[in-house]
């Protein structure tokens, strides 16, 4: 039996409705403190909404969803990048850091760029960077808040493979620092080799909760790796 302290995310019972439309329902798990949580499912099974309601940007209809971690400890990393534009990459994050009531000096904050890649263009318009780009400073935003709970809804969807790499070694990276890590894949083949634990969503229920070493997705999925 895991610790309490040890526990980032308690979700006990959650069920969602979209009017009358079920979408899962009893649904429970503990996320922990240092490991990666897979949530797999078919296209339509609910892992987006989940993870809204993981992180609190939704409520579950019946049920609860507990973050155990303070909330500026807490970041999301969807496929959108919410970047500004118009600012420059440094600017951005800069922008950030004072969202979080953070003051980085510039040589710090050029470091989290040159960590992903990005130094060299740290004072072109955001709007200019391709996708790859694009994420990797939402990235950067990341190491920015250094969190204890991070949310991840397919944030590899169309990065380029440098970026992917990148992407999933600072994962990893995290995971091992001890951040508690829940992370929906547009990849689940190769990601789930990655975490510690997945969470499969078919038939809308929870059809898996285990560790990812003994997953099968053709067993829980039918076939599906969506």
């Amino acid at each position: 039996m895991e610790h309490s302290e040890s526990i980032a995310l308690k979700v006990r019972d959650a069920a969602k409705f979209f009017g009358t439309r079920l979408i899962f329902k009893n649904v429970s798990c503990d996320v922990q403190r240092g490991e990666i949580m897979l949530v797999v499912g078919r296209n339509g099974a609910g892992k987006t909404t989940l993870l809204k309601i993981m992180s609190g940007l939704s409520r579950p209809s019946a049920g609860s969803a507990d973050i155990l971690t303070a909330p500026e400890k807490t970041a999301y990393l969807g496929h959108s990048t919410f970047i500004y534009p118009r600012l420059s990459g440094l600017s951005n994050l800069s922008f950030w850091a004072t969202m979080y009531g953070l003051s980085p000096s510039r040589d710090e904050l050029m470091e989290l760029l040159k960590r992903v890649g990005l130094e060299r263009a740290a004072e072109e318009q955001a709007g200019a960077y391709s996708r790859g780009m694009a994420q990797r400073l939402n990235l950067a935003r990341v190491f920015l808040v250094d969190p204890d709970l991070l949310f991840l809804d397919e944030p590899g969807t169309g990065l380029d493979q440098a970026s992917l790499n990148l992407l999933r070694s600072e994962v990893v990276s995290l995971r091992n620092r001890g951040t508690a890590v829940v992370w929906i894949s547009h990849d689940v083949n190769h990601d789930t080799a990655l975490a510690d634990r997945v969470l499969g969503l078919a038939g809308r229920r929870m059809a898996y909760l285990g560790s990812a070493t003994e997953f099968d997705p053709d067993t829980v999925l039918g076939g599906e790796n969506a």
